[in-house]
């Protein structure tokens, strides 16, 4: 027996001498390139994605501060996350960011990081000799002029998230950890697969993300965002055609599209009324042509998490809880 755990340690350790970071390593990230000396000390960590990824990597002593958060951290990294300080919920200034002396500047997206961010662009970090990363799900949309978010050609999918967790497993040596966090995620999504994408429903979902007011028009998931992704995890389509990763739909639009499920976002943060779950479902309910809806009157409204919207590691958890609920209705 003894002869075996020291084989088994022997193998172990051999696995992760073959996995260790050897520094200066370059990453190549959305068109950049960062050179890291070493594995960063002071990350300030820009979106909750961001801070999440590296905290299910278990860097949490990296991270210094943190900012851009929709709804609360998962439960299960609470405690890591009380760790860390929270500049704000919402979008950080430059000088706040670089009050905590950063060596590492991850973001969720160009909104946090990018050419028209009104926090910081990579090119000024990199005067200062801080290294920067976006992720890469972000940087695959093709933008026009004053469109932070872009649009997208073909649908998001897990991958770019897989590329997100190797880089930073890479940058901070850990890259057995990224492995064991691809790895759950990778089940998690054939687990979904397997049980849905049998649906010979086809189900068509609408994602309805959050509106300034009951009489705005509503902020949606596009065609091929991760909301159309977890449609078609679902074994259905996004009903929304358009390509913009967040376009504005009138409701009169989304009557006509009638879709057979309307996933309503959960967020935390206060900006509108309409970010609260059961406020959105009393719109749904009271409007005169939108209670009229097939999927309004039928009780086919489900809540989702309003970051699994985002391309981000809350995606899958989001498909699962559409999942759940999906199954409570009888439309698995």
């Amino acid at each position: 027996m003894k002869k075996v755990i020291c084989a088994l340690g022997l193998a172990i350790a051999s696995v992760g001498s073959a996995l260790a970071t050897n520094y200066p390593l370059t990453i190549e990230n959305c068109g950049y390139k960062e050179t890291f000396t070493k594995a960063p000390e002071r990350v300030v960590a820009l979106g909750q994605n961001t801070v999440e990824i590296l905290l299910l990597l278990g860097l949490e002593d990296k991270v210094k501060a943190s900012a851009f958060w929709p709804t609360k951290v998962l439960p299960q990294l609470a405690e890591q996350n009380a760790k860390i300080k929270t500049l704000t919920v919402e979008i950080p200034t430059l000088e706040s960011v670089l009050a905590q002396n950063p060596d590492f500047v991850p973001a969720q997206s160009p909104l946090l990081l990018g050419p028209e961010s009104k926090v910081a662009k990579r090119d000024d970090l990199k005067t200062l000799g801080v290294n920067s990363y976006v992720s890469p799900g972000m940087c695959a949309t093709k933008k026009a002029t004053g469109d932070m978010y872009g649009s997208r050609q073909k649908l998001w999918d897990m991958t770019y998230l897989y590329q997100e967790i190797e880089d930073f497993a890479k940058i901070f040596n850990v890259e057995d950890r990224g492995q064991a966090v691809i790895a759950d995620f990778k089940k998690r999504e054939a687990d979904l697969r397997k049980e849905f994408g049998k649906n010979k429903k086809d189900l068509s979902f609408v994602f309805w993300f959050s509106s300034s007011s009951p009489s705005a028009d509503a902020y949606v998931g596009g065609k091929n965002s991760p909301s159309g992704f977890i449609a078609s995890l679902m074994g259905g389509h996004n009903a929304i055609t358009s390509e913009t990763e967040w376009p504005t739909v009138g409701w009169e639009s989304i009557i006509a599209a009638n879709p057979d499920v309307i996933v309503v976002s959960s967020l935390d943060r206060n900006r509108w009324a309409l970010d609260n779950a059961e406020e959105k479902i009393k719109f749904l309910k009271s409007d005169p042509a939108v209670s009229q809806l097939d999927a309004v009157k039928k009780g086919h409204i489900v809540v989702m998490d309003g970051q699994a919207m985002n391309p981000t590691i809350r995606t899958i958890y989001g498909a699962e809880q559409v999942g759940e609920q999906l199954r409570k209705l009888g439309l698995n």
